[in-house]
């Protein structure tokens, strides 16, 4: 857990604010994806449901008191798939928290590297739903095609596109429509959330509440080329309105300059 303070950055698009500290493996060609073998679906469906899920309801609640507001958008495309677009604010309950957002959909996370790398935990975290980003074009395309994959059997995938942590930042940082080729390309509706800190009545640490927004669908009046960034431009436009409804905060960001290094 992060202690209230101040926390001084240079690059908004790069810092990194984590507490993990994890040389990431390399994901290449021979990095298997889509895990079909009856162990390996029941081993998903032992740590997705009967371990993790349970845990993030736990979790949330205890440590943040989560509450989700407008969950019932998400009804729009209950018999489809759809990717969510969340900003970065915690390490481990950025894990939890799509979960909680439609608990029947089966979630899945886009994620750096990192997340499988762990001794333990990286083996685990698979099972979890984690799709790692990939480091050469042989594992681009099984990346590509397991996302698409996903769409196509209703999961719900979740993409961070702020990329590094920044623990309870209060505002939407800046983010590339890069992560936004992905709707586009399997033409699928987009959900955003926007994880907020607001008051406690018997405590100053803040509750998160997530707002959900959406759906948004790549404008098809519009060049493919022009789809994307027209498409985050509206999801960050609706993830900054939400940011405002934020009463707390408990670490500072400064950006450093000559006079504070």
């Amino acid at each position: 857990m992060y202690r209230r303070g101040i926390i001084y950055y240079s690059d908004e698009l790069r810092d990194e604010f984590s507490a993990a500290q994890i040389t990431p493996r390399t994901i290449d060609g021979s990095y298997v994806y889509d895990r079909t073998s009856p162990w390996m679906r029941f081993t998903h469906f032992f740590w997705y449901r009967l371990v993790a899920t349970p845990i993030a309801f736990l979790y949330t609640k205890i440590f943040f008191h989560h509450r989700v507001v407008n969950r019932e958008c998400l009804r729009a495309c209950a018999d489809r798939g759809y990717f969510l677009y969340g900003n970065h604010t915690q390490d481990i309950a950025d894990a939890f928290i799509p979960n909680m957002l439609r608990v029947a959909k089966e979630t899945y996370v886009i994620v750096h590297p990192n997340n499988v790398s762990m001794p333990i935990l990286g083996k685990i975290t698979p099972s979890l739903g984690a799709i790692p980003l990939p480091d050469d074009m042989e594992a681009y395309r099984h990346f590509s095609q397991v996302i698409q994959k996903r769409i196509v059997e209703g999961r719900q995938v979740v993409i961070y596109p702020e990329a590094h942590i920044w623990p309870y930042y209060t505002r939407i940082r800046h983010f590339p429509d890069t992560s936004f080729g992905y709707p586009v390309k399997c033409d699928a509706p987009v959900f955003c959330f926007t994880n907020t800190y607001q008051r406690r009545r018997w405590s100053k640490k803040p509750r998160i509440v997530t707002y959900i927004d959406g759906p948004f669908f790549p404008n098809k009046n519009l060049p493919q080329r022009d789809r994307k960034g027209e498409l985050r431009d509206r999801v960050y436009a609706c993830m900054c309105e939400r940011a405002k409804h934020s009463e707390v905060t408990w670490i500072h960001y400064i950006k450093k300059d000559a006079t504070n290094g």
